[in-house]
């Protein structure tokens, strides 16, 4: 006596295994005769949209046969063994694949004496979470979300697929699959060939965040009001009503509300035949909202873990952007730290625009004096240049207050970074002396995708989006997603209930 006969459902019993293999070959000699047997008259637009919905439908058939033919070969006994007993022999579920939603029937086996969850060991062997989503979609869409906005990652899947979740569901999901991507870009695999020179590159951007003022409104309860017309013009026109004139911001107050996010550029060169450094091999990249020391923390852990431990042998460049709180040698006894040749340059056509007219060939003529002094690392001999324009300057006189400050100002910020600046040495050993390649990065990383017109982030969600998107660029995603996978698969078989989909931010991480 078949499961549906002692247990008789109020629908109709699941298809056997015979019933999909059956189905499946009637599908497939159907698309072949959809294939074979036209008539010639549609075209292939039309041929192509209707030959992808019967892919889509022998699809699902497929993926049903395949969960059946599992359920039918999976022994509970083992979970018996753990206390378990059956409460539902075929418990339904509709799962939504990459080919459609597709129903299949599971056991659900509940703890035999006292509480706790229970479990659809048949899930668990599988990895499938409570979502009701396939693993491989929620990897498409947050994979999507890196790139672009959550609304359009939507978009998107409905053009492709012809059904989406909504741009909430996404955002969850990308909450839940940051959980353990900080863990996975700080213990995940290392990258093979390292060379015999590691290079760090460090900076940073600012990206928009909500105001409290804007998060207070978002979080209050929303109120009733009168029902009018309803189109977009007329709608926007009623709320700008109700929220009253908007204050007009003063002059220097910023309208961004930027919080930084500091970013690490890892990679290592290798010398070649010919004395020069070759590169970059395996480029990582790392952001996150957290202190620039939690970001030091974890480049230091990388380090090591590629080779470069505390006292090593080999050489370890940083590049820097003049921050001082990233001039600390604790972390990185013995390295070379370097200040980016391009801040210098800046402070340079600062000073040169004091005296010199923008744009003209005197001013190129003065700033390149002193490049050339800066690039040969004759760094004390620029400073007395500078010193030298200071005392030629007339302690009265229009606009010399202003010369005299800025060039005490500019003369300060070198003498503090002058063992930073060693850049003849640096370029005779092929080292590297500016931070293109980490501003590139901030550029891509964060700005392409986190600094959009109207966005307004919380740090905690940017966070999230943040280190799926450096785990994106840097080529880790299928790496990632199996390893996630793994992490899901070890708690299902403890019994616990896991879920990918959640509306708590990522924690921050922050200096130990």
């Amino acid at each position: 006596m078949s499961d549906c006969e002692r247990n008789p459902p109020a629908a109709a019993c699941p298809p056997t295994v015979e019933d999909l293999r059956r189905q499946a070959h009637e599908q497939l000699d159907g698309i072949i005769a959809y294939c074979a047997n036209d008539p010639g008259a549609a075209s292939f637009l039309n041929f192509e949209t209707g030959l992808l919905e019967l892919l889509r439908s022998l699809g699902c058939l497929l993926i049903q046969l395949f969960l059946r033919t599992r359920h039918d070969r999976l022994d509970p006994a083992a979970w018996q063994a753990r206390g378990y007993r059956v409460a539902d022999p075929a418990a339904g579920r509709t799962l939504k694949t990459s080919c459609g939603p597709v129903a299949y029937v599971r056991a659900f086996l509940v703890p035999r004496h006292g509480g706790g969850p229970g479990v659809h060991p048949l899930d668990v062997a599988l990895g499938l979470t409570r979502d009701a989503y396939s693993p491989l979609l929620i990897g498409w869409f947050c994979r999507l979300a890196t790139r672009v906005s959550f609304q359009v990652a939507s978009g998107l899947g409905e053009m492709f697929l012809g059904a989406a979740p909504p741009a909430s569901a996404i955002e969850e999901w990308v909450l839940g699959l940051a959980r353990p991507a900080y863990v996975y870009l700080s213990e995940g695999p290392l990258p093979e060939g390292e060379g015999a020179v590691l290079v760090i590159e460090i900076d940073g951007k600012a990206v928009p965040t909500a105001t409290e003022q804007e998060l207070t409104r978002r979080r209050r309860p929303r109120t009733g009001h009168e029902q009018g017309c309803l189109c977009q013009r007329h709608r926007g026109r009623a709320r700008r009503g109700r929220r009253g004139r908007k204050r007009r911001r003063k002059k220097g107050d910023k309208s961004k509300n930027g919080r930084s996010a500091t970013l690490v550029v890892m990679s290592t060169l290798r010398r070649g035949g010919d004395g020069r450094l070759h590169g970059p091999i395996p480029k990582k990249v790392f952001g996150t909202f957290g202190s620039r020391r939690s970001a030091l923390d974890w480049a230091r852990t990388q380090a090591t873990r590629r080779g470069f431990p505390p006292g090593t042998a080999k050489t370890v460049q940083i590049v820097i952007d003049g921050e001082t709180c990233l001039e600390r040698r604790r972390l990185f006894r013995g390295a070379t730290l370097t200040l980016d040749v391009r801040h210098a340059q800046e402070k340079l056509w600062e000073v040169g625009r004091l005296f010199h007219r923008e744009g003209s060939r005197e001013l190129a003529e003065w700033v390149g004096g002193l490049e050339e002094l800066l690039y040969k690392g004759h760094v004390r001999a620029l400073l007395g240049r500078l010193e030298q324009e200071i005392q030629g300057i007339s302690p009265r006189g229009p606009g010399t207050r202003q010369k005299r400050q800025v060039l005490t100002k500019v003369i300060g910020y070198l003498e503090a970074r002058v063992k930073l600046m060693d850049y003849g040495r640096l370029r005779r050993e092929d080292l590297v002396i500016a931070s293109g390649v980490v501003e590139g990065a901030a550029r891509y990383v964060i700005g392409e995708r986190l600094d959009n017109s109207g966005m307004r982030w919380i740090e905690e969600r940017a966070e999230a989006v943040l280190l799926l998107r450096c785990i994106e660029v840097n080529g880790d995603w299928e790496d990632f997603t199996r390893w996630s996978q793994e992490q899901r698969s070890h708690d299902l078989e403890r019994g616990e209930v896991v879920q990918i989909r959640s509306k708590t931010p990522t924690q921050i991480p922050q200096a130990a």
